[in-house]
């Protein structure tokens, strides 16, 4: 178990620069994620620390130790690929041992310590197996087995459920919060996943164009994002733009004015304190909005059913506004014991000021 303390990370390809003098710090024994889209820094990052790409700028710590000019195999730590990479030729026992036996680890201690990974991991009865014979979810196993036998400063984990149907990626999810707890391990984790960062991350970096946009646990980047692009890669959102009427009162709510009428709003990021007159941009997500048939108090939005759709545990809407920013807005209703199918109808789309989430525009976000 390691902590991990990231000091003005550049790595360039070419004239790409990938990460742009980046700062991190992970806790040791932490579970963290790295999150972003496609071309972000993420997996550059993530085989920045693992010692796979040396950075031309910048430190990586582990703990005390500056390791960032040291090779991947003086690291001590693992990863583990979305491809799996096991060896095919080779049983199961064989796969999970290959890192001791290059490390020319005893043999006795190879056999106790492969027995010990495979139970881990639930695989123990599969010692004898072929890799061919093993379903894709056992396959995972292994690879993870074999990760965790040489015992790791950190577990580095790159898109590892990918290529797993839906019901096995729950299952492993799990498993894998399970085993990085109850082993102390020191996790980094990249997906582009959203629901699997959400559900097991204790901490989630968002990238965007080599930069870390924000840091914090799951609900926090969920419910309190600092910018349009946080907002539109964790979850679905509505974005609808608008001018601060009044800064934050004493409560730290903002009035602002928009095509749809005055809403009220609280800043994404406690650190952007805009003024009247400053532009803004709303977020809203789905399930944060309740089809009305009357309007309400504060934040309500009037308009007709564009669309209605039933998917048992929930049921979304499409509400056209009349407006052209935005000229629908989208609503979830969970658990719902009704559908409304109503076209000709008004309808509001409602809201509380603590789910009315505001960012700074686009034009000012970097």
């Amino acid at each position: 178990m390691v902590s991990i303390h990231i000091r003005g990370l550049t790595k360039r390809f070419g004239d790409t620069v990938a990460l742009k003098g980046l700062d991190l710090d992970i806790e040791a024994g932490e579970l963290f994620f790295l999150l972003g889209p496609s071309g972000c820094g993420k997996t550059t990052l993530l085989r920045a620390i693992a010692g796979f790409h040396l950075p031309e700028e910048g430190t990586i710590h582990f703990d005390d130790e500056d390791v960032s000019q040291i090779p991947p195999h003086k690291r001590e730590t693992a990863m583990m690929f979305q491809s799996y990479a096991l060896w095919p030729h080779l049983n199961v026992f064989r796969n999970v041992a290959f890192g001791l036996e290059e490390r020319r680890i005893p043999r006795a201690e190879i056999r106790e310590r492969v027995g010990q990974a495979l139970d881990m991991v639930k695989m123990g009865d599969y010692a004898q197996r072929k890799i061919n014979q093993l379903s894709g979810g056992q396959q995972q196993r292994v690879a993870l087995a074999r990760a965790l036998v040489v015992r790791p400063r950190c577990l580095m984990l790159d898109e590892p459920l990918s290529n797993l149907d839906a019901k096995l990626r729950i299952e492993m999810r799990s498993e894998i919060r399970r085993i990085c707890k109850e082993f102390g391990l020191t996790a980094i984790y990249v997906t582009h996943d959203q629901k699997e960062a959400l559900s097991i991350a204790d901490r989630m970096a968002i990238l965007d164009g080599g930069r870390i946009a924000q840091i914090g646990p799951p609900e926090e980047i969920y419910r309190h994002p600092h910018s349009a692009v946080v907002a539109s890669f964790i979850g679905e959102t509505n974005f609808i733009p608008g001018t601060v009427k009044e800064g934050a009162d004493n409560r730290g709510r903002l009035r602002i004015e928009t095509a749809l009428g005055p809403f009220e709003a609280y800043a994404g990021n406690a650190a952007w304190e805009p003024e009247a007159g400053d532009k803004a941009l709303l977020s809203i997500r789905p399930e944060c909005f309740s089809l009305r048939t009357e309007k309400s108090a504060v934040n309500s939005v009037p308009g007709t059913l564009a669309e209605s759709t039933y998917l048992g545990e929930i049921a979304q809407y499409s509400l056209k506004t009349g407006q052209t920013e935005p000229d629908t807005l989208h609503i979830a209703e969970l658990n719902p014991r009704r559908v409304v199918r109503d076209a000709t109808a008004t309808f509001f789309a409602c809201c509380d000021p603590e789910d009315t989430v505001a960012v700074p525009p686009l034009t000012q976000q970097g």
